[in-house]
């Protein structure tokens, strides 16, 4: 048989372990606001990144462009192939962004 001190010591820790499970469960939050949230932020971040990603497919360009206007005076033989690799990135950028926008459905 239990003394009074083992019994007390029982319903005291009981009683403690129920206050801190009402408490855990009263504090407990949601994660689907936080995950709203962050969904929002990243989608109104995202209008500001494809305008990012336009301006340095432009200065790309630009520099691409004056690295094949050089070449073309200089005469060399690989101005064809630097004109369709700057092209095609420059390209490449803008099908990025469109994809990018269309696939999250920004």
């Amino acid at each position: 048989m239990k003394t009074v001190i083992e019994r007390r010591k029982l319903i005291y820790g009981t009683v403690s372990f129920l206050l801190l499970l009402i408490t855990v469960s009263a504090l407990a939050q949601d994660g689907n606001a936080g995950i709203n949230e962050a969904n929002t932020k990243v989608r109104s971040y995202f209008a500001a990144g494809v305008n990012l990603m336009y301006a340095v497919g432009a200065i790309v360009g630009l520099i691409g462009a004056v690295k094949v206007y050089q070449k073309w005076n200089s005469g060399d033989h690989d101005t064809g192939k630097v004109a369709a690799a700057w092209f095609g990135s420059c390209v490449f950028l803008v099908i990025v962004a469109t994809v990018i926008r269309s696939f999250f459905g920004v």
